[in-house]
């Protein structure tokens, strides 16, 4: 099966269309779980749903890193700033600016000092829920040029090292420190006293996207990866269930983006669509699915305002059976967003910058 199409990498436009799918399955599953009761058979199907789809926030961090930490393209840091970076700002306030007009207009004011401050809230880091990506990537992005001198230099043994540092750090000791926290207390003052923050937050995930491109795993490697992964969703799961009826509240220890079990599983998504399930042959079908990949950020900026619409006309996943309405209302929804996103994006000279 041939990698690319038009430049670009087809496994990575499946993977990026999924992610999005599945933010909107995260974020439609989420919206419901505080209004029925821990346990109930509802409760049930949408942690089934959300945690079957934890995976797609550390995708998103991934495939940016298979592409911008890229040495065989290059990246000034003229292009960084003045395209990739200024990008991000740019959709903070004018996206920011978008979801508090909606505000007032749910809450029936509108004053143009509120939306000013809208959009100077956006850039204080004070702006819609779902639109805190968007900060973490600009932050990814500072630190891009130092990640590609280090990639461009690293040996795999290097960059298995520097992962195998990101997950001890940044997913599995802060773990270990919350579920055994006495026993683990010398361990934890030595972890604060090191100050190893090289390895912390999503800049593992962001390295592992460029090395699961960039490199080939043998089968066995390729299995364990698999297992790990099933492993991980089914921690995911029933992990989840079981503490959130031992505290009687929703218990989100194992949903974080960086708990071991959601790690394994976006590791196994990466491989198993990069392995196995590809993309066709098919020259249409590949170009259909770029077509998406390509506005898949703009689709994530704007979903939510559908999900309001929505909720507004009545319409949630409590409105019937969640086992079908998360399916259906992810597929409205994303319609819905696909459309808007595209027009947006074909807006001369302005519509690239908001998508």
């Amino acid at each position: 099966m041939a990698e690319k199409i038009n430049g670009r990498v087809a496994y990575a436009d499946l993977l990026r269309t999924f992610a999005t799918i599945a933010v909107i399955v995260l974020h439609l599953a989420g919206s419901q779980m505080a209004n029925v009761a821990v346990g109930s058979h509802a409760w049930q199907i949408f942690n089934l749903y959300n945690s079957l789809v934890r995976w797609c926030v550390p995708m998103f961090v991934m495939l940016s890193g298979m592409f911008m930490l890229d040495s065989k393209h290059a990246l000034p840091l003229s292009k960084l700033f003045f395209h990739n970076c200024l990008r991000i700002i740019v959709c903070l306030m004018f996206w920011g600016a978008v979801y508090a007009l909606i505000d007032y207009w749910l809450a029936g004011v509108f004053s143009w000092r509120g939306l000013w401050q809208a959009m100077l809230n956006a850039l204080r880091g004070n702006t819609h829920y779902h639109l805190w990506f968007c900060y973490m990537i600009l932050g990814l992005y500072l630190v891009t040029p130092c990640l590609r001198a280090f990639v461009r230099g690293a040996s795999r043994a290097d960059l298995h090292y520097f992962l195998l540092l990101c997950f001890l750090f940044a997913s599995l000791l802060p773990m270990a420190f919350q579920v055994w926290p006495n026993a683990t207390a010398p361990l934890h003052t030595w972890y604060d006293r090191m100050g190893v923050k090289l390895v912390l937050g999503y800049v593992g995930y962001y390295v592992a996207g460029y090395y699961l491109r960039e490199y080939t795993i043998g089968r066995i490697t390729e299995a364990i990866i698999y297992v790990l992964g099933v492993l991980g969703a089914i921690v995911t799961v029933w992990g989840t269930k079981a503490l959130s009826l031992q505290y009687g509240a929703l218990n989100q220890f194992f949903y974080d983006y960086f708990a071991p079990n959601v790690a394994f599983f976006a590791v196994a998504i990466v491989v198993l669509f990069r392995y196995v399930l590809g993309v066709s042959e098919e020259r249409s079908r590949r170009q259909r699915l770029s077509h998406v990949a390509r506005i898949a950020f703009g689709i994530y900026l704007v979903h939510d305002l559908f999900i309001i619409l929505l909720r507004n006309i009545g319409l949630t996943t409590l409105s019937f059976a969640p086992v079908a309405s998360v399916p259906v209302l992810t597929a409205v929804v994303f319609l819905l967003s696909f459309a808007l996103a595209w027009l947006i994006n074909h807006i001369p000279f302005i519509g690239r910058w908001l998508t």
